[in-house]
């Protein structure tokens, strides 16, 4: 093979510097697309879905869509996978915005107002394709979006105590919190509205509290932070339930404990008392988790309706669009967590985009229990440790898919994928 002048040369400074730089040296080479998109279910306490989307040579990403309720959102994935073929995994942002603007229409597959499932399904398709980048260019999924602010990531659990109003159940609670191997010190739980004395059934259409429930509240989460201490921090748990003066009468009942925050206490979408609840409470009003790209978040933001902003990235839009969402709320100096419940493939993802955020507080998670959950994926290193997943410096994501363990937990009718 013969080289002329200016090509020897070429090389011979190039060369150094792509060896230097092994992410520029590996882009200059790729020139892939989209091969295939798979989707299996996972079955657990929970359901799971699991993306796969491989490129032309060989190489694939892994990610995770919404699980439990998840009806829809494996066969919106599937809809989607004739648009991807053939297109270049790289361009994420085009990809997604396409996938969650207009992506069905071009492909020619929606037929229906399902734009709740398909957010879900592009957002679990969006993730992939970070670890599809990442495993092609030889960089983590991290590095891809901007860089590390933090070398591991807090996660938080959903231990609780039997009964709270029981100071023994709450010391028998807080010595099994720290005695956990993961080594939690994070814990988010509600308040049960039954009268423990006399099994009340709950009134699931009041929106108020009684001053007897307000008292229990109180004297509950007092007799958690009495076992536990002040070295372990405590979420208190709502579902969207309450009015506007009750979730103000509640974060004043629980100001004692000094939660870290009071979650989702009012209807989903933004309003005014949001806005009302955040200025007249004594402690952080955080939420997030049912909402969807920036313009779901915008008028939280922008309006100072919350102290803390949570998506799950399977609802928000997935790694890019949420971090566009972080950035916003920096601007107004709000900071973010994330829920999660899904597998231990949606919490390590999670974890590693909170890596790229730069005010991050903690990641939910329904995993780190010792069971075999805790063994989906094939890691380079020790999965949680005081209550913290670290931010990997493998490629994209950093792990794979256990073959044994996920097909020993399919849900029925799935097969894997290979």
């Amino acid at each position: 093979m013969r080289f002329c002048r200016r090509e020897f040369l070429a090389g011979a400074v190039a060369a150094p510097f792509l060896a230097r730089f092994p992410a520029l040296a590996a882009s200059a080479a790729v020139s892939v697309t989209i091969r295939d998109v798979q989707v299996m279910i996972l079955q657990g306490a929970r359901t799971y879905t699991l993306i796969k989307i491989t490129a032309d040579n060989g190489v694939y990403g892994i990610g995770e869509a919404y699980g439990s309720p998840g009806v829809g959102v494996k066969e919106q994935v599937l809809s989607l996978k004739p648009w991807l073929v053939g297109k270049n995994p790289l361009e994420i942002d085009y990809l997604y915005t396409m996938l969650g603007a207009t992506g069905p229409n071009l492909a020619g597959s929606r037929t229906d107002g399902s734009a709740h499932m398909l957010i879900r399904a592009a957002s679990g398709i969006e993730m992939a394709l970070w670890d599809l980048a990442g495993k092609l260019l030889g960089v983590p999924a991290t590095t891809l979006l901007g860089g590390r602010f933090r070398d591991k990531v807090r996660v938080y659990d959903h231990a609780a105590p039997r009964n709270m109003l029981d100071k023994a159940a709450c010391r028998e609670w807080a010595a099994r919190c720290k005695e956990n191997p993961a080594g939690f010190t994070a814990h988010k739980f509600g308040f049960p509205r039954t009268d423990p004395a006399k099994d009340k059934a709950r009134d699931r259409g009041n929106r108020v509290l009684t001053t007897q429930e307000l008292l229990q509240i109180a004297k509950g989460f007092e007799n958690c932070r009495e076992a536990i201490g002040f070295e372990h921090d405590l979420l208190v748990h709502c579902h969207w339930e309450y009015d506007v003066r009750t979730a103000i009468q509640l974060a004043e009942a629980v100001a004692p404990i000094k939660p870290l925050w009071l979650e989702d206490p009012l209807t989903v979408e933004y309003s005014e008392s949001w806005k009302r609840l955040t200025a007249s409470s004594p402690v952080p009003i955080c939420t997030g988790e049912n909402l969807a790209r920036r313009q779901g978040f915008k008028d939280f933001i922008i309006n100072s309706g919350c102290d803390i902003l949570h998506p799950d990235l399977r609802n928000s839009g997935g790694f890019l669009e949420t971090k566009r969402i972080a950035d916003l709320a920096d601007s107004w100096g709000l900071p973010m967590a994330t829920h999660n419940t899904g597998s231990q493939l949606n919490t390590w993802a999670t974890c590693q985009w909170a890596g790229s955020i730069r005010d991050f507080m903690a990641c939910e998670t329904v995993t780190g229990k010792g069971d075999w959950m805790d063994q989906v994926l094939l890691l380079d290193g020790p999965y949680i440790q005081d209550g913290y997943i670290r931010i990997t410096q493998q490629p994209g994501l950093g792990a794979d898919l256990n073959p044994d363990v996920v097909k020993a937990h399919l849900a029925p009718g799935e097969t894997w994928w290979g």
